[in-house]
This record gives C-alpha cells, sequence and structure tokens, in this order.
C-alpha cells in the first residue's frame, strides 16, 4: 500500500508541476528515421547519423512544485557535432503528443538550417529558426504551436529576480520573433541563475579532442576496452583535465551545492584490466560530466597490441612488398596520396580439401538452379549462311520472288552462344568481430566460410568469372588484403583450402580494401562488373578511423569505383547498419540478413537477382 500511494503522489506532482507529461511521450526510435530523412531533405549534412542526447543538469532556477516533484533538474536538448546530430531521447514537455513529436521534427529542421556554429548560442538559433522558416514556410503553423505551448510551460519572469526576468524576456521575443535580439543582459549577482532551457534550439557541442590528439591517427592507441560512441547511443558531456600531480587515485573538488552530483577523477587503463565493471556504464549516466585526461602510460597498450600480430613462421605468406594507397580525408576534402600500405597475402601451406559434407546437399542444389544460368546455344533464323536450311525463311523467299520483290533474308540456321559477360569479385570482411559466436557451433567468420564456399559452387556451374578476396587491418600502415581465389585461376580443391583456412583478423578499414579490388576488378573484360562487399560491421581501426573519417573514406571508395563502371553492393548482418549504409552505398546498393545463418543460402540467391539479365 505505501509503494502504491507512493507511485500516485510521484505521479500527481510530477503531471502538477508541469514538466512531464509521460501519457503523451514520444520516443526518439519512433520518430529517428522521419527525423534523419527530414534533416537530409531540408539540406543537411548527409554524413551526420542520428543519436540520442544525454540528460544535464542546466542550473536554472525551478518552480517550487519542481522542487517537491525532484523534476525539471535535467533535460536532455538536441545538438550537432561534425559526426552526430543528437536529440532527446524521449520528448514528453509538452500534453498533446502531436506536439512532443512537432518538437522532434523542428528540431531536425533547425540543424538542417544551422549554418553559423561559430557565433554565439543565442543569434546562432535566431539565424537558424529564421532560415529555416525562410526556405520552407511550411513550418510557420507548427514552429508558432510549439513556440506558444513552450512559452506557456516556462516559468513566468514575474516569478524571478530583476536579471533572471530581463533574460527571460530576452528570450521569450527572440522566441516569437527570430532575430530581433542581439543578446542577453548580463546577470548582476552572484546568486542569480541561468536561463531554463530552451526545447526549441540547439545547445552548443562539447569539444570532442583530447589534448594530444594527432590529426593522422597515429597517436597511441586507445585503452583496450574502450569502443566508439555509437556503443551506448548517448554522448556525455566531456571537460579536459590536467592529470593530477600526486598519486592518489581519486582527485575531487567538494562544493556542498553539488553534493548529489560530484565528479570524480581515476587513473584507470583499461588496458590493465581483465574485467570490466558491470555497473561503469551506470555510474557514468549518473555523472555531470566525465573528466578526461591522458595519463601518459601508453607503452603497454602499445605492445599488448602489437603481440596480437602473428608471428612470421604462422602467418599468412605476403606477396610482394605491399601496395601504397591513397585515403580520402574528409576533413581537408583531400586525397592523401600513399597515405595507407596494402599487403597481399596468401594462406601458407594450404593443401587441396574437398567441399565439407555439412554442405554438399545444399551446393548440389544450387549448382543445379545456377546451371540454368549457363550459356546455351540457340539457334538463330534466316542467317546468309549456316549448317541447316531454315525451310520458313525459304518459303517467304519463294513468294518473294513470286510477287516480283527482291528477297532480303538468308535461308539458314546457324547456331550462337550466348555468353554473360559478367565479373564478380566478393569481397570478404575477417575482421576480429567475425570471432562472435552467433550459437552453440558457429561463429560468424564460420559463416562467412561457408557463403564463400557455397557462393563459389554456384558460379562454377554459371561459368561467369569471379574471385574471391578477404581483408582485415591493423591502422593504416598494415592492411591486410588476403587471396582466396584470383580471377585466373580455376575454383578447385586449392581454391576451397585458402577458403577452409580464412581465421578472424583485426579490424575493417574498409576504404583501402575496396580501392585494391576496385583495380583487380577494373582490369577485368567483362560488359558488367559486380563488386559484392560482406562485412559485419561499419568501417572502423584502432586510429580516427572509427568515426565519421572512416565513413567518408568508404563512402568515397565507393564513388570510386563507380566511376571505373562497377557496382559495388553490400550484404551486412550488422542490424544498426541501416543507420549508416544509405549514405555508404545508397538506398538500393545494401542488403541486410537479420539472422547470420541464414547468409550461405541468401548469397548465392542474391548475386542471381542482381545478375539478371
Amino acid at each position: 500500500m505505501e509503494e502504491f500511494i507512493g507511485k500516485l503522489w510521484h505521479n500527481w506532482v510530477t503531471k502538477a508541476a508541469g514538466s512531464h507529461h509521460p501519457e503523451a511521450a514520444i520516443r526518439l526510435a519512433e520518430v529517428e528515421k522521419t527525423a534523419g530523412i527530414l534533416f537530409r531533405a531540408f539540406g543537411g549534412d548527409p554524413g551526420l547519423k542520428v543519436a540520442a542526447a544525454t540528460s544535464e543538469a542546466h542550473g536554472a532556477r525551478r518552480s517550487w512544485l519542481q522542487r517537491v516533484a525532484g523534476s525539471g533538474e535535467r533535460v536532455a536538448q538536441a545538438r550537432r557535432d561534425d559526426e552526430t546530430l543528437r536529440l532527446p531521447p524521449e520528448i514528453a514537455a509538452f500534453p498533446d503528443k502531436a506536439l512532443n513529436r512537432d518538437l522532434y521534427l523542428w528540431l531536425a529542421a533547425l540543424a538542417a538550417s544551422d549554418e553559423a556554429s561559430e557565433r554565439p548560442w543565442l543569434v546562432r538559433n535566431q539565424q537558424a529558426t529564421l532560415t529555416a522558416l525562410r526556405n520552407y514556410p511550411g513550418l510557420r503553423p507548427r514552429y508558432d504551436r510549439l513556440v506558444a505551448a513552450h512559452l506557456a510551460g516556462r516559468m513566468t519572469p514575474g516569478a524571478m529576480q530583476a536579471d533572471e526576468a530581463a533574460q527571460e524576456a530576452a528570450l521569450r521575443q527572440a522566441l516569437t520573433d527570430p532575430g530581433s535580439v542581439a543578446g542577453l543582459p548580463p546577470l548582476a549577482s552572484r546568486k542569480s541563475r541561468p536561463p531554463q532551457p530552451v526545447l526549441l534550439w540547439l545547445i552548443d557541442a562539447p569539444a570532442a579532442a583530447l589534448p594530444g590528439h594527432t590529426p593522422d591517427g597515429d597517436g597511441p592507441p586507445p585503452p583496450e576496452g574502450s569502443g566508439s560512441a555509437d556503443t551506448d547511443k548517448e554522448a556525455h558531456k566531456a571537460e579536459q583535465v590536467a592529470p593530477p600531480d600526486n598519486k592518489n587515485a581519486f582527485v575531487f573538488s567538494f562544493r556542498a551545492e553539488s553534493l548529489p552530483t560530484w565528479t570524480e577523477y581515476v587513473r584507470v587503463n583499461r588496458a590493465y584490466d581483465d574485467d570490466l565493471d558491470p555497473d561503469a556504464r551506470n555510474a557514468a549516466k549518473d555523472l555531470d560530466k566525465l573528466s578526461l585526461t591522458r595519463d601518459g602510460q601508453t607503452s603497454v597498450s602499445r605492445v599488448k597490441f602489437d603481440l596480437d600480430l602473428p608471428s612470421a613462421a604462422e602467418d599468412d605468406l605476403p606477396l610482394g612488398p605491399g601496395l601504397p594507397l591513397p585515403e580520402w580525408d574528409y576533413r581537408s576534402a583531400l586525397l592523401l596520396p600513399d597515405h595507407c600500405r596494402l599487403q597481399p597475402m596468401i594462406a601458407r601451406d594450404t593443401a587441396a580439401a574437398p567441399l565439407p559434407a555439412e554442405l554438399a546437399g545444399v551446393a548440389k542444389k544450387l549448382r543445379g538452379q545456377f546451371a540454368a544460368l549457363a550459356p546455351q546455344r540457340r539457334w538463330l533464323k534466316a542467317q546468309p549462311d549456316g549448317p541447316e536450311l531454315d525451310v520458313d525463311a525459304c518459303v517467304r523467299n519463294v513468294a518473294d520472288r513470286a510477287s516480283g520483290h527482291t528477297p532480303d533474308i538468308g535461308n539458314y540456321l546457324a547456331q550462337a552462344r550466348c555468353e554473360r559477360d559478367l565479373a564478380c569479385l566478393l569481397l570478404a570482411d575477417l575482421s576480429m568481430s567475425t570471432d562472435a559466436w552467433i550459437s552453440d557451433s558457429h561463429r560468424i567468420v564460420d559463416v562467412i566460410r561457408d557463403s564463400l564456399l557455397l557462393f563459389a559452387e554456384a558460379l562454377s556451374a554459371t561459368g561467369d568469372r569471379f574471385g574471391i578476396y578477404g581483408f582485415s587491418s591493423l591502422r593504416r600502415q598494415n592492411i591486410r588484403f588476403h587471396l582466396l581465389k584470383d580471377f585466373s585461376a580455376r575454383y578447385d580443391g586449392l581454391a576451397r583450402g585458402r577458403i577452409l583456412a580464412i581465421k578472424p583478423g583485426y579490424y575493417t578499414r574498409m576504404g583501402a580494401a575496396l580501392r585494391q579490388a576496385g583495380r583487380i576488378l577494373a582490369e577485368q573484360p567483362a560488359g558488367r562488373r559486380l563488386l559484392l562487399i560482406i562485412t559485419d560491421g561499419k568501417p572502423n581501426d584502432l586510429d580516427l578511423y572509427d568515426s565519421r573519417y572512416g565513413i567518408e573514406d568508404t563512402r568515397m571508395a565507393v564513388f570510386e569505383a563507380r566511376r571505373l563502371g562497377l557496382t559495388p553492393f553490400c550484404v551486412t548482418i550488422d542490424r544498426e547498419a541501416g543507420a549508416y549504409l544509405p549514405y555508404l552505398f545508397g538506398p538500393a546498393g545494401f542488403c541486410v540478413i537479420r539472422n547470420p545463418a541464414e547468409l550461405p543460402r541468401r548469397l548465392p540467391l542474391l548475386y542471381a537477382q542482381l545478375t539478371r539479365q
């Protein structure tokens, strides 16, 4: 009973405070796709992805009901940076569900119109608002409704101090008449609070780089266990701090007014820890600000990653000294020449191997289906010469002569072979993420291996020319390009042995692998050339490639392949691929397979659809 009454009280007082309306809440997951499409349709950067923002304490004055309810202290606000458009994970600011949804769409339109990110926050948002309303007049009624609802929920200037009231009045004028306010009046007292959050505007994005960051990504590797920002789907506000001078691992400043939200700096190197703290992620979400620094202890991490490399006696055989390849730097809009080094490799001491018994039945069925795609001979009628007479043509010619016309067709049948003028290069991602288990008996790399085998078995029945390669990477100077089957080689037991010998590698520097695969495929004399990519995740590496840099380089590599007359197509088992693959390959340039176990069966059928005449 006590718990029930407490829940009723919490719901009532929260609703009475007017800051949260859970019954009308709209979550980002419901409108993420729509907001992303609207953002790009309004001219926003197509390389930006949509993700959730993190709630932050704003420090503004709250009403006494909000203080009683314990609500309104933190708020998630929209912002954008070079890689991400951050939107609130949930909007329940208005009692009308349609208004909460409209706020999401307005923030997407505002972010697309934000062209003055270097200007002050107040001026920047007013200018973006004017741009959006000028370019898209249909947004005006929706904007007016949002402004009216937002102003009705804000604290009135009469409940504030004089200086706070002056700022609130300026903000209200800026919302109702965008462009009319050049700046906010200053706060006169140390006890004064900042203005309440403006939900219809963007906030400034925090700086993302740490001191000592190297632009080319050749600095020390990140600690083991650290991943990209995509892992959490939320961004935390961070500050750059200097490492502590003393040896004490726990250093924090104490202020009585911020006791519930104190932050701490802990000297931790994840490369030294075997087990991750299961509560670390939840603890990070409770902090207002994450303090980050470099501790200077990078040698252990560097040695650890280097030790992951196999010995020369166990590694695949390198083919030649390596190939220098360019890489696209989207920040400077330059193709950096010879920025990467790709090393072609071939499996060591591989013997001929038969097809695994568990794949024999499926392979036989696929060979029968794909045999129908093989070139067939057909008879050509009315030919000037040939091994047999064309009776129908002879009859027409006799009739033409009897009527006084001169026949202009031949009297013979000839056989012609219909060739499939096709060449396909299959490029497989062999990064360490493919070592993940998808069942009790199979890993992703096992599924990829079976897919390559069945793909080769099916294409061997058609007579199409094809090559199979794999790739992984460890920074830009060590991109491994594995030869599994060359175009000039037959698909035989030796090729099967190389495919069976594949094993998970390192990371996924996809741009360089695509460029090399494109060069090989462009040399093939075929009318249609298909570049088929199999992957389980987005481009990444130890350096800054695990960011928008890698996405943009891969996208440029896809453009380069199309300029060579190739048709790139990506097959992925990454369920989050819908967030980035349309930007890389276009809306019709990829396929997401939800169940990885279906990849071996679906890959050959997908090839048949792509190459259908």
